[in-house]
């Protein structure tokens, strides 16, 4: 038995799997994020051990058998969050999420310091970093940055307060800024620039090794085995692509969550910094993968949802798909960027709009905007991801988004790929959590990292390709004119 915890933005999600590939049980707590002046995005640390208790609470309560086997615990969670701790592992300050979009002007400051930087790090200095974000701390609250002595990730303080040990993964270091991705190991020179060095930086391992063991209080307190070890884990795309089996080169997944992800695995260090792709390591060692990153996706949805008066994302999309062909080719066109955007504008104060609207025009005209919008952003962001070989044809579906058969068909038509949504497609960063933690303990990686069956598959319709293609480069001019 396996545990996989996965801590998101919006919750914090528990899996129990067995060596059979079954999934014995799931437990959520949901999680709030505070917005306290305009481009900021925090969430208090000591919610994210509340959500842990409540889920391992539950388990308890409903699996204590499951839990008295369990053989190892791995972890997945938001990524580029900056959670500051003092000589002490006190919480000096709210964490500062991916989504945060204050530290624009660090990141200018960084890329000069830092002529090299791309090259190390394979990525642009972005405010969803986590370098940018003790850059702006150090400026604006200095005297929380004097009393820094510990940055870790979000899952990675999960860890520290499971184990007491403070370690991390290549895949989720990755997506700090301070690593040097190609080498694997934390770059001395973006440290430097940032006012940190080693000292604050937590030990790295791969996320199928394992990082450290729980403690013994809390193995007695929930009922565990004594000694459990818990494996590095992996960012949440990187553990996503694991609970998928998609772990070989050219194998990728579009994600439509919050935010929204185009990922593909690769045997090599591939950047591409000038579209703002990001390259980061695998979960797996000696691998590496791209993605590019929107930061409203599913999001946007809920968004629309809430600003239209429909009851609940499935009803906003329901009414989407209820447009003829038409009435689709005359609809507004939507600007998904309320929350800036990543790839490949890596500007955070892009805006999102409606443009073209006219009287003609209803709620479901909107809505159907809104879900097209947020696929053609996903596009621009797959067309910043190099040649692959053997190259794409098929892309895994993930994420709350996948949901929605109309959805899926609709990116399908606009990609010009097949998807395909798997079963527990919706599990992905907590299964890969607990596929790396069987991974730790002794699993081989062919039996571990399997593909689940195929549920359905979307293949694009050639005739609809074609005027989404028209209606994208619309998009494309709009962004330009409007920026």
């Amino acid at each position: 038995m396996y545990l996989g915890l996965d801590l998101g933005t919006s919750e914090l999600k528990a899996l129990l799997l067995s060596d059979q590939h079954q999934v014995i049980a799931t437990a959520r707590a949901p999680l709030t994020v505070q917005r306290p002046q305009p481009l900021w995005s925090e969430q208090d640390p000591a919610a994210w051990w509340q959500a842990l208790e409540t889920v391992m609470g539950q388990l308890q309560r409903e699996h204590p058998q499951a839990l008295a086997k369990l053989q190892g615990i791995g972890l997945s969670g938001q990524m580029h969050g900056a959670t500051l701790l003092d000589a002490c592992d006190a919480v000096l300050r709210p964490a500062i999420l991916w989504n945060d979009g204050r530290s624009g002007a660090q990141c200018e400051q960084l890329t000069r310091d830092v002529p090299d930087l791309a090259a190390i790090t394979g990525n642009l200095a972005m405010p969803g970093f986590t370098a940018p974000k003790l850059q702006w701390v150090r400026e604006h609250e200095p005297a929380v940055f004097a009393k820094t002595r510990r940055v870790l990730l979000p899952k990675d303080w999960l860890r520290l307060k499971l184990t007491g040990e403070a370690v991390s993964d290549m895949s989720d270091a990755a997506g700090t800024l301070w690593l040097d991705v190609g080498r694997r190991d934390w770059s001395d020179t973006v440290l430097q620039a940032t006012g940190l060095s080693r000292a604050h930086m937590p030990r790295l391992v791969d996320g199928s090794a394992v990082s450290a063991f729980v403690k013994p209080e809390l193995c007695q307190r929930w009922g565990l085995p004594a000694h459990v070890p818990m494996a590095g884990g992996a960012g949440d795309n990187a553990a996503s692509a694991v609970g998928m089996g998609l772990v070989r080169p050219g194998e990728g997944f579009v994600s439509l969550g919050t935010s929204g992800v185009v990922f593909v695995s690769g045997a090599a260090f591939a950047p591409n910094p000038a579209q703002a792709l990001h390259a980061f390591c695998h979960a797996l060692p000696g691998r590496w993968h791209v993605m590019s990153v929107m930061l409203s996706a599913a999001s946007a949805v809920t968004w629309a949802t809430q600003m239209l008066g429909f009851d609940n994302e499935a009803t906003l999309l329901g009414a989407a798909g209820t447009l003829s062909p038409g009435e689709q080719q005359t609809a507004p066109v939507f600007l998904p960027y309320l929350s800036g955007e990543r790839s490949p504008h890596n500007n955070p104060l892009a805006s999102g709009a409606w443009t073209g609207l006219r009287a003609q025009h209803g709620r479901a005209h909107l809505a159907y905007a809104v879900a097209e919008g947020v696929g053609f952003g996903l596009l621009d962001g797959l067309r910043t991801i190099p040649p692959t070989e053997p190259p794409l044809h098929t892309l895994s579906l993930v994420g709350g988004g996948s949901r929605s058969a109309w959805w899926a068909q609709q990116l399908a038509d606009t990609f010009g790929l097949t998807l395909t949504v798997h079963q527990d497609s919706e599990s992905g960063g907590a299964m890969g959590a607990a596929r790396l933690a069987w991974l730790a303990t002794g699993g081989a990686l062919d039996a571990v990292c399997t593909t689940p069956p195929v549920l359905q598959s979307f293949t694009p319709d050639a005739t609809r390709a074609r005027w989404l293609r028209e209606r994208h480069a619309r998009f494309v001019a709009l962004y330009a004119a409007l920026a």
